[in-house]
């Protein structure tokens, strides 16, 4: 049997094919990996070893955290601050960016992550995730503030979430294609098993919330019931719709087979703009799907474009099949 490339082989071989990627950066995907591996396995045990359910806390989002949220949210911070390669990190869990600790050795990245996507399926062991973004450190040497992290999308250096699923997956992107790895548990490396993997222009599948209905703007609304119409109505054949509640595993289902993801704008809370945060979630799974031909954006404009003006901004996200996204977006500009 032949064994195939592993994450760091492949990353390594990649940066030397393309120049332009920093030859570091399969380095800090290593030592990210071994922190997502250690949170996989605390998912797949999370009923074994009673670490379901809430915390007893609200994050900066005012959301519930789950307790594996904290574990997952620690797990990452510790396992990345000694390794030389960060300025800084910053976490939808905690308020503030994260400063590498006094004496370990600084590097020149930035590290933006979602420790737990989807944590509130835990309890009905739907898969979850971990979401992840680099950015370049405007400098290096020193505490890192808010502001270094305020790069609009198109800066990422490296972007790709790992899905605690049936099996392990870590799928990430240096801007040259996007290339997914599978856990080999047996040997503990991620191994390759779906190269240059791509995004249909075109999908009969989609996934949004449809309770929120009443709440969306119109274009959505006429995207949707041109949708829900079917073979009846203006386009002319049936779709499906797919709704995990799992940010990680509904983008990777489209990223498998394609479709359209949707959190679009609503009025159900007027004081946020969207449910997504464009630098935790928005930004790295915007990256990925463009590097896998699709397309992102917020209905009227391109996510990785979006100048952040803040560490947990909220954004609407439209992304998937390029046709699709390309025309619902279509529709908010008429």
């Amino acid at each position: 049997m032949q064994i195939g490339k592993t994450l760091k082989q492949f990353a390594q071989e990649e940066a030397l094919n393309h120049p332009e990627i920093p030859a570091d950066i399969a380095s800090l995907l290593d030592d990210l990996a071994v922190a997502c591996k250690y949170i996989g396995s605390l998912v797949n045990r999370a009923g074994l070893l009673d670490i379901r359910g809430a915390a007893g806390a609200e994050n900066v989002q005012g959301e519930q955290q789950q307790k594996l949220d904290v574990i997952s949210n620690e797990a990452i911070l510790q396992g990345m601050a000694h390794t030389g390669h960060l300025a800084g990190m910053g976490s939808e869990e905690m308020d503030d960016p994260c400063q590498i600790p006094k004496g370990a050795r600084r590097g020149d990245y930035l590290l933006l992550f979602d420790p737990l996507d989807g944590s509130s399926n835990i309890d009905v062991n739907i898969s979850v995730g971990t979401i992840f973004s680099v950015l370049k450190a405007p400098e290096s040497g020193r505490d890192v503030v808010e502001k270094d992290f305020q790069q609009a999308g198109s800066k990422q250096v490296c972007a790709g979430y790992a899905v605690y699923g049936s099996s392990i997956m870590l799928v990430y992107t240096s801007g040259f294609g996007v290339n997914g790895f599978t856990l080999d548990p047996n040997i503990g490396e991620f191994i390759l098993t779906h190269p240059n993997m791509r995004v249909p222009a075109d999908s009969k599948e989609y996934a949004i919330n449809a309770s929120n209905y009443r709440y969306w703007e119109k274009p959505v609304q006429r995207y949707i019931d041109e949708l829900v119409a079917g073979k009846t109505g203006p386009r002319g054949q049936d779709f499906n719709m797919r709704w995990v509640g799992s940010m990680v595993a509904d983008v990777h289902r489209i990223m498998n087979r394609g479709g359209t993801f949707m959190y679009p704008f609503d009025t159900k809370d007027a004081k946020k703009p969207g449910k997504l945060r464009l630098m935790y979630e928005a930004n790295p799974m915007a990256f990925v799907i463009e590097q896998a031909g699709g397309a992102a954006t917020d209905g009227r404009t391109r996510i990785l474009d979006i100048q952040p003006e803040g560490l947990h901004q909220r954004v609407p996200v439209i992304l998937g099949s390029k046709n699709e996204v390309e025309r619902v977006t279509g529709y908010h500009q008429d």
